[in-house]
């Protein structure tokens, strides 16, 4: 059970509820804020102060004042006009994350929001009622009101909803698992949307998938290392040390780590003096990629953390204050940066992977690592995918960020278009999981051709591979191979055997 109080929540909690389920409830400190804040926000309606959104329209419209009746049916109509998303649905997941991230907000206590839209959001999670969101709509800013509409729709019983395995109506969902619907009431609805949640749960669960892929980047490195015979002078903790850079130092003790014990370790191979960068320079490379996913993740949980409505409630002062607290850009701009640190180590793997294939620059593997050169053709092909899946992640580590398009009458005229890079990240690491997929089973059938003895690491890893995919003794159809070893990375085995056996790869 993890106890939601507007703070400390991190990435690995996300992907606890969003993943694997875990139930949540509302710490009673947060729900009395709540409550406080709610008492002040109605006690400004009753004296008609004027609040955006609550009793005035939005966007181009914030200068128009609602009647009493108005103010009733606002929400209503608001969450009707946003629910404006396309596309199918979006990962359940991520749309529990996104309500995660919506009750943390509330919490704090300056959403002017009833207490039962927040509990309810809470036992829909608890029951594991998923609204049906659109996977497209958002521009990040002001927020994400698209797919939190879609979200909205179900405290009025409407919309769709995913409930054990079933996509209902709205309404039916919350019968059959028993949630009463809370309706909307004044300033609900634009508390329900006004945040950039749904990509800031995407970038948190990105960054932790993200974060075990570039581990199995490490070991798909070390396994590549020691069938090329590489210099692992380069690899001395000291060396990175003197430089500074965290993610340097780490990458290199891990790769250390996974020799370690082998005889490339022990100096019992003979070595080049100095190897070409993409074997040399590994370490500063993806521990650069360890730094910008560092900096994306201290964003990220500041923005899980925060208060992302418009406007928002101070009642301690008995004041509210308008402002672009919604706007998505702290967050989408180290995300752009996080999906171009992936497809960067990719291209490091795939130029370990060419030299595997290359017998003028392999240390005397056979080409193409085929017993057979001539009648067979071993993995030459391989490249050609790791290839095309590069230029993929090439095309789509264009910053989003800067693509901004001006919007509603030009009042909203810069958005963080956030949400476009959460769903191209997780298309950067889809290919990312084939890519180094490809170097690992390339390393594998390379480390078969030689005669010494591995790190206790990377034998392990060798062995995890061997459980799905044999030794290309003869050319056979390598999709399925390529396949196997993309859903084997994405699963964390090798990672997971790995590090029970030498540790975490972290320090």
């Amino acid at each position: 059970m993890i106890q939601i109080t507007g703070g400390g929540l991190t990435i690995e909690k996300v992907v606890e509820v969003a993943r694997n389920n875990e139930k949540v409830e509302l710490h009673p400190d947060a729900l009395k804020r709540i409550k406080v804040c709610r008492a002040m926000l109605e006690e400004k309606i009753v004296a008609k102060e004027i609040m955006y959104g609550v009793n005035t329209g939005i966007g181009e419209f914030s200068e128009v004042v609602l009647d009493d009746d108005q103010v009733k049916d606002f929400q209503k109509y608001l969450i009707y006009n946003h629910a404006a998303g396309i596309g199918g649905a979006m990962n359940v997941e991520y749309v529990r994350g996104a309500m995660l991230g919506r009750i943390n907000v509330h919490a704090h206590g300056n959403s002017g929001v009833r207490p039962e839209i927040t509990l309810t959001l809470v036992e829909m999670l608890n029951k594991r009622v998923t609204p049906y969101v659109c996977e497209k709509g958002s521009v990040g800013a002001s927020g994400d009101l698209a797919p939190m509409s879609q979200i909205a729709l179900l405290m009025m019983g409407e919309g769709k909803a995913f409930y054990q395995g079933e996509l209902l109506e709205g309404k039916e969902a919350l019968d059959k698992a028993g949630i009463e619907v809370p309706g909307l009431q004044a300033r609900d609805g634009l508390a329900t949307i006004n945040g950039s949640n749904v990509l800031t749960a995407m970038s948190a669960i990105f960054l932790y998938d993200a974060q075990n892929w570039l581990k199995q980047a490490e070991i798909g490195a070390a396994m590549s290392l020691e069938a090329l015979k590489a210099n692992m002078k380069p690899y001395s903790a000291k060396l990175h040390e003197v430089r500074g850079f965290k993610g340097a130092i780490r990458s290199s003790k891990a790769i250390r780590k996974l020799i370690e014990g082998g005889d490339l370790d022990l100096e019992k191979v003979k070595h080049k003096v100095q190897d070409a960068y993409s074997m040399r320079s590994t370490p500063q490379v993806i521990g650069a990629a360890h730094d910008a996913l560092a900096y994306a993740q201290s964003q990220v949980e500041i923005e899980l953390n925060g208060v992302g409505d418009n406007p928002i409630f101070f009642p301690e002062e008995n004041m509210h204050l308008s402002g672009a607290n919604f706007q998505g850009t702290p967050v989408s701009l180290p995300m752009d940066m996080a999906g171009i640190a992936i497809t960067m180590i990719s291209v490091l793997s795939e130029r370990r992977m060419n030299r595997l294939n290359n017998p003028a620059l392999s240390s005397g593997l056979p080409a193409f690592l085929t017993k057979g050169a001539g009648m067979f053709s071993g993995l030459m092909l391989s490249q050609y995918t790791a290839d095309m899946q590069i230029v993929e992640q090439r095309i789509l580590s264009a910053p989003a960020s800067v693509q901004s398009i001006p919007a509603a009458a030009d009042q909203e005229d810069f958005v963080s278009m956030g949400m476009n890079t959460a769903i191209k990240n997780f298309q950067i690491l889809d290919n990312a999981y084939g890519i180094l997929g490809i170097e690992i089973m390339a390393a594998a059938q390379a480390l078969d051709f030689r005669d010494y003895q591995f790190g206790k690491g990377v034998q392990k890893a060798k062995e995890v591979v061997r459980r799905h995919v044999e030794f290309l003794d003869i050319d056979r159809p390598l999709y399925k191979d390529h396949n196997s070893m993309k859903d084997l990375v994405r699963s964390c085995e090798i990672l997971d055997e790995v590090e029970k056996l030498v540790g975490s790869l972290e320090n």
